[in-house]
């Protein structure tokens, strides 16, 4: 099973060079879309293919930075594209996520917030010499408790869009949770266990997972589909330069994945192919 789940890499960077996406169909009827860490890496990635694949003006893109001023790419892409909206948020400050979700509710009103893509996250490196009490809940707070609470704080918004549609998906409500197959307890073991002795962030990945496992069984009555996604290892400052898959390649897929989520896949951790991880 592991050797198999190793070979997803391979084969997804394959599949995405012939991989084409029209993001006005994927996200064709999702009126209001917010992504947390879209400063750099695959969160203003994820903003920019967003604005680039739609055809609707009044589509609402609202991109999230700890200090707005010094996300100069986005400000950038914001001055070219009217319906990005960038507002501060930091996701280890309560204060700040109260405020960022009556600056989303502001943005979004009557629609409410059909997709949250919860994108920021830290990779604190430390192995099991160098691990401290501090450095793991450094990345526990920022990778897991922030996910749940900015869930929390803009539930509201959620269930105002849930409630004007049927079915699961992001054309309702939907929260997707980025993870990482390295969170995996399953297939942390044999081989694959020898490379990426990160304690913080293996564990706060795995934290993450329960989480949006929790969240996917308290938000179904609401109609609000929740699950975990793995972008894959990209060429980012955080995945750094060896990563397999460049930040476009991920990005078409994981969008591609998301837009076309439904009910089946409500509680689940995928891969940016869109198979299915284990726990």
């Amino acid at each position: 099973m592991i050797t198999h789940y190793i070979r997803y890499e391979e084969i997804a960077h394959n599949q995405s060079k012939f991989l084409i996406i029209t993001m006005s169909s994927a996200f064709k009827n999702c009126r209001t879309v917010m992504v947390t860490g879209a400063s750099r890496g695959l969160g203003l990635r994820v903003v920019e293919s967003l604005v680039a694949g739609s055809s609707d003006p009044d589509k609402i893109i609202i991109a999230t930075a700890r200090n707005p001023s010094g996300a100069q790419e986005l400000q950038k892409l914001a001055e070219r594209h009217p319906n990005i909206h960038i507002i501060t948020l930091d996701v280890v400050s309560q204060e700040s996520i109260e405020k960022a979700a009556q600056d989303v509710d502001l943005l979004v009103q009557e629609l409410g917030l059909n997709c949250l893509i919860n994108n920021a996250g830290i990779n604190v490196v430390a192995n099991f010499e160098t691990v401290t009490a501090e450095k793991m809940l450094e990345n526990f707070h920022t990778n897991s408790v922030a996910p749940l609470m900015i869930t929390k704080a803009l539930l509201p918004l959620l269930k105002r869009a849930a409630a004007k549609g049927t079915g699961m998906g992001i054309h309702r409500a939907a929260v997707i949770n980025m993870t990482s197959l390295l969170g995996s307890v399953e297939l942390n073991w044999g081989d694959r266990a020898k490379n990426f002795k990160w304690y913080p962030y293996r564990t706060s990945k795995s934290a993450l997972n329960m989480v949006t496992r929790c969240m996917a069984v308290d938000l179904e009555a609401d109609g609000i589909l929740c699950m975990g996604l793995h972008p894959g290892w990209v060429r980012t400052d955080m995945g750094g330069p060896e990563a397999p898959l460049s930040p476009e390649e991920s990005i078409s897929s994981v969008l591609s994945v998301i837009g076309g989520l439904t009910e089946k896949d409500h509680g689940s951790f995928l891969h940016y192919t869109g198979e299915p991880l284990p726990w």
